[in-house]
């Protein structure tokens, strides 16, 4: 028994002195969160085309995800500073050290969880179809689309062409380049659809007459929308998701959402 006890309190001195050494090695491990306060500016890659959450305007970017970037950079006490990316290039430039957080209407999807942290989703978005008003009854289903003679527009490189390529095998997809300027494409004739998050075409509903957004709130796919963030820095994901917990339980969120949205 003496021998059991021995051995039993040898494992929680082991077991403490680990617990402190880890403990100790992750007060002092390099986390961006310092590097930023430091330096005194977060960097923020966004793509500016995409509306209600990021738009290239003047100069300068507008949009939910801007302003809630603003709202991050504040609670590190620090300016922000934009960044102008691609949606192919989001992960390059993640990775690069472009960035500190890309923001801007970005899709949670486990390729991307491969090769960085996302903060705690803040929206559930799924993908909807946007078409002219006229053929909206036509469009209801994928299989309703996903026919030869349907002409399916999508801006490259983003889970919006990962979607319509998984789930479109007989329509004629067009990769078109501007993601300001697709919807025009579907308004002259020159497309009949395009497949894009359900807010997104709920704003482009109303921005542009003529066009109809499909059962926007019965999405044809589960979608969560999230900040991307360096895979491997705990202790600067935590400090975002805290930071975005208290935007949304104080209203800061919601304010910022009806201002571009309602």
């Amino acid at each position: 028994m003496a021998i059991a006890s021995m051995i039993r309190r040898a494992g929680i001195v082991a077991g403490l002195a680990f617990a402190a050494i880890t403990g100790a090695q992750a007060q002092t491990a390099p986390t961006l969160l310092d590097t930023i306060q430091s330096r005194g500016a977060l960097q923020i890659c966004t793509t500016g085309d995409y509306k209600p959450f990021t738009l290239a305007k003047d100069g300068s970017f507008e949009g939910i995800d801007i302003e809630l970037a603003k709202s991050l950079a504040k609670a590190l006490g620090v300016e922000a500073k934009f960044v102008q990316t691609k949606w192919a290039d989001l992960l390059t430039d993640m990775g690069s050290g472009k960035c500190d957080v890309a923001m801007g209407g970005i899709s949670v999807t486990l390729d991307r969880q491969k090769k960085v942290f996302f903060s705690s989703p803040y929206l559930i978005n799924g993908k909807a179809p946007i078409v002219r008003c006229a053929d909206k009854a036509k469009f209801q289903t994928v299989a309703d689309i996903d026919k030869p003679e349907t002409r399916v527009i999508v801006n490259p490189g983003g889970t919006n062409e990962r979607f319509v390529r998984a789930n479109f095998k007989q329509a004629k997809i067009e990769v078109y380049p501007d993601n300001v300027t697709i919807f025009d494409q579907i308004l002259a004739g020159k497309a009949d659809i395009m497949v894009a998050e359900s807010i997104e075409v709920k704003v482009q509903e109303k921005a542009k007459p003529g066009l109809c957004a499909v059962n926007p709130d019965e999405p044809l796919q589960y979608g969560e929308m999230g900040y991307m963030l360096p895979r491997g820095d705990a202790t600067f994901k935590a400090f975002v998701d805290q930071w975005l917990h208290l935007a949304k339980a104080t209203g800061e969120f919601a304010k910022i959402y009806d201002q571009f949205v309602r």
